[in-house]
């Protein structure tokens, strides 16, 4: 649709009135990209977007308002501007879920990897869809960003627009982007072109113009434009009086413009919910001899790849030691986007924000680094929970039992972490029984992300088990054949065969519990848990210890960093040898 310059500015002067009445309503908000990214907005959904192929990313979360009275004025089915940031109403930064909203932004320069994500969706999915993302001085400075941005530029995407809101102010004052954008970005394989954000024309010619790879606009603009604090730190937030904003929006509305966006609007199709594919299951052998759980992952994954599954799986650089490239499996590059896996590089964090983006497409996606550098990623895992993503995280090298490298590379606070992270699958399998079930679970998700934490060490085999008990997430794996039971070890992943040592030396009256994933017990009701956890309750994890009090009366765990040496060296000085832990417990427990 060609709209005049005229009009253009008609229109978003209108889209500015009502995301100040949203503001104004709120008594809150970001009144500065408001007044001065309202006409880049505009020429995004007036001119280029199509809604049913395209997307719009808003990576500079804090103009939701913007993004709100927009969808609203184009025709979406958003509800009330006035319920902004009130309970039950438009959320203060966008959240995915609302009509017309691609994505969760908010913390920076999230929603740039997102918009990589879907880009790289679209090229896979041959959609023909091109992906605009309004980003901030803020999102740039981001180490997430510049990750995504490295990444964009190796895979060439030229369906890829990033428009920069640039105007120089964040809120501490001057911006502390790089000295030079435009040669960064032309560096890392960008097309750059710079419009006056304010200028139609500019801004029509800077995105319609061919692009050679991805393309990179710099906008400038002027943070408040209008407003009596435009230009400084202050016309960032809320920094005006209800008198200056309701004389701001009797200057801006227009009735021209909204005569133009109601000419404009469509009846929009309420966004349907995403429809994952379907991965069948595949049934693999127990093992009958010592392996790791990240091999026996690597054989699963391979199986169902082999069959046709449709997921898009990678690395941050690490595909072999996770065992996720496996064999067949066609590599996504810049000249064919049509594979199945992704060599995201040393990006961490830009991959789970990427996996966020595809998952935000409809594309499921699972990657994998180290435990231990789960945390360089924490932002975008988050993402994922608040927006029901069914991303999948797979991380290897689970414990101090990682040896030689040393304590940079021993998680072990970690896994308490993640099981912190509200609506997020945490599984540690200890067999191949279990590991099937940790990925199908995970691949029949539709509203939650997972993660898959493997070790590095061969473990020793623990018996078969009835899936039915699997899924309640603990059950129990040995029993030491006594009439009444005194004790119960839970144990997880690597240490479940440790526990079973344990309870051997201990005697009778003894039993194990394998608990895979604690969220799934803790969902089962009082009457199961009690049946599983019977008489004085030891937990036996190699990581924090405080979680497992929730259930156990004993703990052995680490609670400090650990150390350089062979593996199995570091693991029994850290405390993991089923003598030592099974006299610590005759000395807590005299009926033993």
């Amino acid at each position: 649709m060609k709209i005049d310059s005229k009009n253009l500015h008609e229109m978003s002067n209108a889209l500015r009135a009502d995301a100040l009445r949203a503001i104004a309503a709120a008594k809150s908000g970001h009144v500065g990209i408001v007044l001065g990214a309202a006409d880049i907005v505009t020429m995004i959904y007036a001119v280029f977007l199509n809604p049913v192929r395209d997307r719009f990313v808003l990576s500079a979360g804090h103009g939701s308002a913007l993004l709100y009275a927009v969808l609203k004025l184009a025709g979406y089915n958003i509800g009330d501007l006035k319920s902004f940031r009130q309970i039950g109403g438009l959320p203060g930064h966008p959240e995915f879920g609302i009509d017309g909203v691609c994505a969760t932004t908010g913390p920076l320069g999230q929603g740039v990897a997102n918009a990589v994500g879907m880009a790289i969706a679209a090229k896979h999915n041959k959609t023909g869809g091109r992906v605009y993302c309004l980003c901030s001085d803020g999102d740039l400075m981001e180490g997430v960003a510049q990750e995504a941005i490295g990444f964009a530029g190796r895979y060439k995407l030229d369906n890829l627009v990033l428009l920069w809101d640039n105007n120089g102010i964040s809120i501490d004052g001057v911006a502390q982007v790089d000295k030079n954008v435009s040669m960064r970005m032309r560096a890392a394989g960008w097309t750059v072109r710079a419009a006056d954000g304010t200028d139609m024309n500019e801004l029509y010619d800077a995105i319609s113009a061919p692009a050679t790879g991805p393309l990179f606009v710099c906008c400038d603009t002027m943070l408040g434009q209008g407003a009596s604090v435009s230009g400084t730190a202050r016309a960032h937030g809320f920094a005006i009086d209800e008198a200056e904003i309701t004389n701001l929006i009797k200057h801006l509305d227009s009735a021209t413009g909204r005569d133009l966006w109601r000419k404009f609007a469509r009846t929009h199709k309420r966004t349907e919910k995403i429809k994952y594919a379907n991965v069948p299951a595949v049934s693999l052998q127990q093992k009958t001899s010592a392996v790791s759980t990240r091999e026996m992952s690597g054989e699963y994954l391979a199986a169902i790849m082999k069959r046709g599954a449709d997921i898009i799986i990678g690395s941050a650089d690490l595909g072999q030691s996770t065992n996720m490239r496996v064999a067949g499996v066609r590599e996504i590059t810049a000249d064919n986007f049509f594979g199945r896996y992704i060599n995201y590089g040393v990006r961490e964090h830009a991959m789970a924000a990427i996996m966020n983006g595809m998952a935000y497409a409809g594309v499921r996606a699972a990657g994998s680094t180290f435990l231990v550098f789960s945390d360089y990623m924490r932002g975008a895992m988050r993402l994922s929970a608040i927006s029901g993503l069914p991303v999948i995280y797979v991380l290897t090298h689970d414990s101090v039992a990682v040896g030689p490298d040393g304590p940079t590379h021993q998680p072990v606070e970690q896994l308490a972490g993640l099981r912190l992270i509200p609506n997020m699958n945490v599984f540690r399998p200890c067999n191949m029984a279990e590991v099937a079930w940790a990925w199908q679970t995970a691949l029949s998700e539709t509203n939650r992300p997972s993660c898959i934490v493997l070790s590095r060490q061969a473990i020793a085999p623990v018996g078969d088990a009835i899936l039915g008990e699997i899924k309640c997430g603990g059950y129990v794996v040995y029993e030491s054949g006594a009439a009444r039971v005194k004790m119960t070890i839970v144990a997880t992943g690597a240490e479940v065969p440790l526990a079973i040592n344990v309870a051997r030396i201990l005697g009778s009256a003894v039993r194990v519990v394998s608990m895979p994933s604690v969220a799934h017990f803790r969902a089962m009701d009082e009457k199961y848990r009690d049946k599983i956890l019977v008489g004085t309750v030891v937990a036996i994890e190699a990581s924090a210890t405080a979680p497992w009090f929730e259930f156990a009366d004993i703990v052995v765990g680490i609670d400090d960093f650990g150390l350089s040496g062979a593996a199995d060296m570091v693991y029994r000085v850290c405390g993991f040898d089923a003598e030592k832990i099974a006299r610590a417990i005759r000395t807590k427990i005299k009926h033993v």
